[in-house]
């Protein structure tokens, strides 16, 4: 997602096409892995608590796959030769924070069973930097506010963008506290 925003902002449609193409393949295969895990778990040997820890686990995971699908969704749509360059800007930067919250948030699922102090570590982490997510978009808002952009429409798709950017920041959020709260039981 990160690599398409890079491409549209810096007007390299093909690249950016082939990124998208990218982001929703990923998109199916995590709904496919979505469908196999919870299958997994529901016929697995957990104890039902568990078997619900992991299933809403999987599921907010799901949901920051889903909004970086939606995200280039509206991306593919938003004409950026009529943004301003400090909208492109804050478009960049929140993309590249999400990145950096979703790499975070790898890591602390990755580190919930055989090092759980680094997995809480992640997770304070992705809390911590995913206000500064919401002070970025807090910005734009204010530059849409300020900027004359040439069409109203143009306006709209930028909003549906940053909404989704901020999803997916959410997302990344909530799948860290599932992990707090799968810790906690243990």
């Amino acid at each position: 997602m990160e690599k398409a925003v890079a491409a549209a902002v810096n007007n390299k449609m093909e690249d950016m096409r082939t990124c998208i193409e990218r982001v929703a393949s990923n998109e199916r295969e995590a709904d496919m892995l979505r469908r196999k895990v919870m299958d997994e778990v529901s016929r697995g040997e957990l104890s039902p608590t568990a078997r619900e820890d992991i299933m809403h686990l999987v599921k907010r995971v799901d949901m920051v796959v889903d909004w970086s699908r939606e995200s280039t969704r509206v991306l593919s749509v938003l004409p950026m030769e009529d943004l301003p360059k400090s909208i492109r800007g804050g478009i960049m930067e929140t993309a590249k924070g999400i990145k950096e919250r979703a790499i975070l948030l790898q890591k602390c699922v990755n580190k919930l069973l055989t090092e759980p102090e680094e997995a809480l570590q992640a997770a304070d982490a992705v809390e911590r930097e995913e206000e500064k997510v919401d002070d970025l978009h807090e910005k734009v808002r204010m530059l849409l506010g300020k900027e004359n952009l040439p069409k109203a429409g143009v306006a709209v798709l930028v909003g549906q963008l940053f909404e989704a950017l901020e999803m997916i920041e959410d997302s990344c959020e909530d799948a860290c506290d599932q992990v707090r709260v799968i810790m906690v039981r243990r």
